[in-house]
């Protein structure tokens, strides 16, 4: 055993959340008369806080993004939660970390409230022993202070024993960030590059190559 504590993030990871997510933006962004058709231009969404991909991609300033995020939610808290399908390998690979003694943590920008929703949708929730995400205050949201969040409810761990687990940069940003090693998957919506790049330790093609890394 490498690693003792997995870290998972949620969207791109866990289970493909593309149309729920696509949906929300375009729900939103028809609030503010655009008309965006092209859902796989909407995939940066995915993974990224709102508070950054709002103005990144349509330059929105306070203001409108904040009232943005209000529109995406109104869809997304009842509709887009469960457009969303899971990943058909994860619950297998979470019942086997469980089975070998691995503590389980979720890590994702994703409000808490909505997160476990998720996990309890998809019966997930039985296998986290931790459950890092966004305040429902927008305070904690960016990945890397999810992370510090999430390690310090987590109380006295070895870093050196924590692996973070996810597709995008941010996820593994985050993890460099608080000086963790992490998995970048390649299943999700970040491509081999992007991860490459952001200086991923590890690359698992599919969810059963997590087991021979950690």
């Amino acid at each position: 055993m490498r690693y003792k504590y997995c870290l998972f993030d949620m969207d791109g990871t866990l289970s493909d959340p593309g149309i729920g997510i696509t949906n929300s933006v375009m729900y939103a962004l028809e609030k503010f008369d655009i008309h965006e058709t092209e859902r796989e231009k909407l995939y940066t969404f995915i993974g990224p806080p709102l508070t950054e991909s709002f103005p990144k991609y349509y330059g929105f300033n306070d203001e409108q993004c904040e009232k943005a995020i209000v529109y995406f939610r109104e869809y997304f808290k009842d509709k887009g939660i469960f457009e969303n399908v899971l990943y058909e390998s994860i619950p297998s690979l979470l019942e086997e970390l469980k089975k070998r003694g691995y503590v389980i943590a979720l890590a994702t920008s994703k409000r808490v409230d909505f997160a476990i929703r998720i996990l309890e949708h998809f019966e997930l929730r039985q296998y986290f022993d931790h459950i890092g995400a966004a305040s429902m205050d927008g305070k904690i949201s960016k990945k890397a202070d999810v992370i510090t969040a999430l390690l310090k409810d987590m109380g006295d761990c070895d870093r050196d024993r924590i692996v973070m687990i996810g597709d995008r940069s941010h996820d593994i940003i985050g993890a460099k960030e608080n000086g963790l090693k992490s998995i970048g998957v390649l299943w999700g919506y970040g491509s081999e590059e992007e991860l490459k790049t952001s200086g991923a330790d590890y690359l698992a093609k599919q969810p059963e190559d997590i087991l021979s890394i950690v």
